[in-house]
């Protein structure tokens, strides 16, 4: 039985209580928030990714043992304008619109005239991610929504424009112990001459009210890109207490194809080209010099959307990510393919390059000395290597962690830190999981659940209060059924044993969805975020 991928879904704007299973830990308190694509056609007209797909928020309240649910679509200019045309009149990356037929020639013109330089949609459909005091909805372009968490009512467009010179941004930011925001993004206004920016948003002032956190917006750092007209794409990047990690890969926009797309009749999706011929620069940032470090680091051609963790021991910056040899991932997701009978997809679909859970070791120390073939890594702990070239940088080579994992998370009180398990879900050939799992990345033990005609979504690691070890705690997990007599529930498994506590059963039309953020009732310490933070 196959799941409905382009189905649109209907919205539950009022809270429904779901039927618990088992006993919740009384300290769970608190709501999850979600976000991914719920509605795939209007009127007419019908969106061809399954990343297109416009955002549909949902929410898991935890409350004096009961659980409630509710979910409502994002209200941005996008939704607006295809509700109000009834026809998808907003390009997504997968999903060129064009005018209507109908639409005078003066009309037809000017939108043309527009897709020059793109603007970009404003359907932040992937992560739901905090600046200061607020929430917001993202994606990947310049726009993102201030939302209310209670209610999912869209209260505010913010255009990261107004701030920053940047014209892409990553929907996975980090945050520090003080409550400070890192994100990044690239800057292609200047033909010629993109940029990534590194920027930090302090955390909310005592006057946030009247002045909010984003004006206070600093500038960590800027890189050029190394191909002057066409800049990797990146999804996420990793931090430590002092440095920052970001993968330059060869998998690229080429921004000249990019506007001219819409002249062209392609879509934005297809000015991504990946390079396997090509190598992976790897910049490390130190946030103290708010340069990157002298030493150039390299690796084979890569595609990365998630980091897992980073952080720093004995002189090295030890980096985890979900990587692929191609950029094969993407194209699974275009919905004539998931439509497709399971036989036939896997026949023709299955990704050329699994996910593969990998660690990079970085020396700080100086190879300016070292002799040619030397392998500068001094970590007894890894097998990672990172040798020194004849032009004096590192090439450096993974420890493989393990196959088949994605969308990772962790307990975000261990981000930058040195840590030991890693929450994700197992995939391997097909683009959805039927699992989810707990690796050591000690010992390389893997723990699993799953359960007959089950989909389970991005797990999410809540610590217990006063934790004493790491996987004190509790993992959240939205479970859709392909089985159509099957209801939707929320799982929550004890994070230690992996086996489940309980479960809410939910009388609702829940979807498959990409990311999210648990904020804790007030009073409690908050977990904070995803690290890796595909889509």
């Amino acid at each position: 039985m196959q799941y409905a991928y382009n189905k649109n879904r209907e919205e539950v704007p009022e809270p429904i209580k779901a039927d618990v299973q088992g006993s919740l830990p009384a300290w769970l308190q608190g709501t999850l928030l979600r976000n991914g694509p719920g509605l795939f056609s209007v009127g007419e007209t019908s969106y061809n990714h399954w990343f297109d797909g416009m955002a549909l928020l949902h929410s898991f309240t935890f409350k004096e043992g009961e659980v409630y649910y509710r979910s409502k679509y994002l209200r941005g200019d996008t939704y607006k304008c295809n509700m109000e045309a009834n026809r998808i009149v907003v390009s997504e990356m997968g999903t060129m619109a064009y005018p209507d037929p109908c639409k005078n020639i003066f009309s037809k013109a000017f939108t043309y005239l527009s897709h020059t330089i793109p603007d970009f949609t404003d359907n932040c459909l992937i992560n739901i991610i905090k600046y200061g005091k607020d929430y917001y909805t993202s994606t990947e372009t310049n726009y993102f929504h201030k939302i209310d968490p209670n209610t999912l009512e869209t209260l505010q467009k913010v255009d990261y424009r107004k701030y920053i010179a940047v014209n892409l941004a990553t929907s996975h930011p980090h945050y520090d112990q003080e409550g400070n925001t890192y994100n990044m993004g690239t800057s292609i206004i200047e033909m010629g001459k993109p940029k990534y920016t590194i920027f930090k948003v302090p955390s909310a002032a005592e006057d946030s009210a009247k002045k909010p956190c984003l004006k206070n917006l600093e500038v960590v750092c800027s890189i050029p890109c190394r191909s002057r007209l066409a800049p990797s794409y990146y999804h996420s990047f990793g931090m430590t207490e002092n440095y920052i990690i970001f993968i330059e890969q060869p998998f690229k926009l080429d921004i000249l194809k990019l506007a001219t797309a819409y002249y062209r009749g392609v879509n934005w999706a297809s000015c991504l080209k990946f390079d396997a011929d090509d190598n992976t620069l790897i910049h490390l940032i130190d946030k103290r010099t708010q340069r990157p470090v002298a030493t150039k680091f390299y690796t084979d051609a890569l595609v990365v959307y998630h980091h897992v963790n980073a952080y720093e021991e004995d002189g090295h910056v030890v980096f985890d990510i979900i990587a692929y040899k191609d950029s094969s991932l993407y194209d699974m997701f275009y919905l004539a393919n998931l439509q497709q009978s399971p036989e036939r997809f896997e026949a023709e679909n299955c990704l050329s390059s699994a996910p593969v859970c990998k660690r990079y070791v970085l020396p700080l120390h100086s190879a300016k000395d070292a002799e040619i073939g030397k392998n500068m890594v001094k970590l007894e702990s890894t097998t990672a290597t990172a040798v020194k070239n004849k032009e004096g940088s590192l090439c450096c080579q993974p420890e493989i962690h393990c196959e088949g994992m994605e969308l990772p998370r962790i307990n975000y009180n261990y981000n930058g830190k040195k840590y030991r398990y890693v929450y994700a879900c197992r995939v391997e050939w097909r683009p959805f999981p039927t699992k989810i799992g707990k690796l050591d990345v000690t010992t390389k033990q893997m723990l699993e659940w799953q359960e007959d005609d089950c989909w389970p979504a991005e797990p999410v690691f809540v610590p217990a209060p006063n934790a004493v070890e790491e996987d004190d705690g509790v993992i959240l997990s939205s479970i859709v059924s392909t089985n159509p007599n099957k209801s939707p529930f929320m799982l929550i498994l004890d994070a230690k044993t992996f086996k489940e506590v309980a479960r809410a059963t939910i009388d609702a039309d829940i979807h498959l969805d990409l990311h999210g953020y648990f904020i804790p009732q007030q009073g409690q310490h908050p977990p904070q975020e995803d690290t890796s933070v595909a889509r």
